[in-house]
């Protein structure tokens, strides 16, 4: 029973396995410089670890990280619900809390309780990557003891739900294996949390988070002499708790939403829980199908209803040259993307695009200006697909070689999106208005060159304002967020900041706006970071940003 390998750890690989995580260990890589080492110490009565068949007190290993919470009935005991899966199976289990390593049964500070039931949520999957893992969160019901009730003889932290992710906590856990914690001391480490992006889960970093941890408490508000605190999360979720690449120094935690505290209620009762819906991960999970690493080659962005749906799509130009259209569900998301053109030569040559309704038809087109200067127009991108030559509009020449950005927006028209401001590379600003098939229209100077606008990095237009016309949007090189109310032809618009200048949006790579929630109104800002992060902010107004959903994760 001592060799016993526990049901948390990976077979084979118990002593280097961090969180209680099957998979390769991470025991090679290097935590990032400045990444906090754990404090061993002597635990606090509240806190302990639990034994079982084929694990008995005294042996090896110890079995997860368990917390007593605070409940009417003082003997409710949290921890993992991976852990939770394997104490199920066994017929003899205890929590011992703050569990001295030597010490027989009758010899431990609090003694020994009885696990009588764990509750945990159906739904719920062992050790997924899936959406589930938000739901990795476990209660034992334990019995009382010689001394008492659990709650009345260790004391108890606060169960505590929170919508947001990042806080100041303590983590607590026990790591169980012999070779990396041979006194079976439980380990501190006070963190900043922060989001693990796409699941209702807080992502922590320091050292020395191996098997046995999982199930453990973040603290927020923690008393060290005591150990009382706002229990807020605990070791596990995605993969059991940590990255994919199971280093010890990557830790998760699940947040109490709705679907713990109904849990919670049901240990709290004593009452199993019973059959639930389907699991609905967090509204701002990613909506965009890929990876950040992929998004990184996201080249140009365009929004515009292209299939005459009354809300936008986005269009996407791929450092390789290939363009895939990404259909808007009108809820903030998207739908199947959809292959305009596989990867190909010529249109890695695209160097700025926009799209309006030009032709007249309530389906958008999208103009296109080419490293040689050429610029031309896909009319119904929707219906017509790109596998056609288009509208030229301009030959391929010098002058619109010049022309750094474009954006399509209704300035002046007042009808169909047909007008399209032009950034040239000295600084110029030019408003072209009634463009159509052929033609550009008629030109009206906005600015003469200038230095300033040389550092107009992005522009974008929009209905921020709410004034039934379009407002331009402009990121400058130094972060800055401006935008433009009331550009006309009869000149740029009132300044309205958004953003300071700032560090964060110097990393904005591209940006488009679009119709995506369905409001008929052309104010959801999308933009596209240089690690690949894709954010929507729904709902931009003309002086603030909107709601900020996530499209696409970035890397853990």
């Amino acid at each position: 029973m001592d060799e016993a390998v526990p049901v948390d750890a990976a077979p084979h690989s118990a002593p280097a396995s961090p969180h209680g995580v099957a998979g390769v260990t991470g025991a090679d890589r290097s935590p990032p410089s400045g990444t906090p080492d754990p404090e061993h110490f002597g635990g606090h009565p509240m806190v302990g670890t639990f034994f079982f068949d084929g694990r008995p007190l005294g042996g090896k290993s110890t079995y997860c990280t368990g917390s007593v919470v605070h409940t009417a009935a003082k003997d409710i005991v949290l921890t993992a619900g991976h852990c939770g899966r394997g104490l199920e199976g066994a017929e003899h289990r205890i929590f011992v809390p703050q569990y001295r390593d030597g010490k027989s049964a009758a010899d431990q500070p609090h003694g020994v309780f009885p696990v009588s039931q764990v509750y945990i949520d159906p739904r719920y999957e062992k050790n997924t990557k899936a959406p589930t893992s938000d739901l990795d969160l476990a209660f034992a019901w334990v019995g009382s003891n010689s001394r008492g009730k659990v709650e009345d003889v260790t004391g108890a932290l606060t169960f505590t739900p929170t919508a947001s992710y990042t806080h100041n906590v303590t983590v607590i856990g026990y790591p169980g294996s012999d070779s990396v914690n041979p006194k079976h001391e439980p380990v501190r480490c006070p963190v900043t949390t922060s989001r693990l992006p796409g699941f209702r889960q807080m992502r922590m970093t320091c050292t020395g988070f191996y098997g046995g941890v999982s199930g453990g408490p973040w603290i927020e508000d923690y008393n060290p002499t005591t150990g009382t605190g706002k229990v807020i999360g605990n070791t596990g979720g995605y993969n059991g708790g940590g990255n994919d690449a199971n280093d010890d120094w990557v830790t998760y935690a699940p947040v109490y939403g709705k679907d713990a505290q109904d849990l919670f209620a049901d240990a709290a009762a004593h009452r199993l829980p019973g059959s639930k819906p389907p699991y609905q991960p967090s509204t701002d999970s990613p909506r965009l199908p890929g990876a950040a690493t992929t998004w990184q080659h996201a080249k140009l962005l365009a929004s515009g209803d292209f299939r005459q749906t009354g809300h936008s799509d986005m269009i996407v130009v791929w450092t390789d040259g290939e363009v895939t259209l990404y259909p808007g569900n009108g809820n903030g998301g998207y739908d199947t993307e959809r292959q305009l053109l596989a990867p190909n030569g010529t249109w890695t040559h695209a160097e700025t695009i926009t799209a309006g309704d030009f032709t007249g038809s309530n389906q958008f087109d999208l103009l296109v200006r080419w490293s040689d200067g050429e610029v031309t127009l896909y009319g119904d991108v929707g219906s017509k697909g790109l596998n056609w030559a288009g509208t030229q509009m301009i030959k391929p020449n010098d002058l619109w070689k010049n022309a750094i950005q474009i954006a399509a927006g209704r300035f002046n028209a007042s009808q169909y999106v047909t007008d399209l401001v032009v950034r040239w590379v000295d600084g110029e600003l030019t408003l072209y208005t009634n463009v159509s098939a052929g033609t550009f229209g008629q030109e009206h100077k906005l600015k003469d060159p200038n230095d300033t606008w040389k550092d107009a990095t992005l522009l974008t237009a929009g209905e921020f304002s709410g004034n039934q016309k379009w407002d331009l949007m402009v990121r400058w090189t130094d972060g800055e967020l401006d935008n433009y109310v009331g550009t006309t032809t009869s000149g740029l618009g009132t300044e309205q900041r958004i953003l300071d200048p700032n560090k964060l949006w110097t990393h904005d790579s591209a940006m488009t706006t679009g119709n995506y929630t369905g409001n008929g109104r052309t104010d959801d800002l999308v933009i596209r970071w240089s690690d690949g992060e894709t954010t929507m902010y729904t709902d931009t107004l003309a002086n603030r940003l909107g709601t900020e959903h996530m499209l696409v994760a970035p890397t853990s």
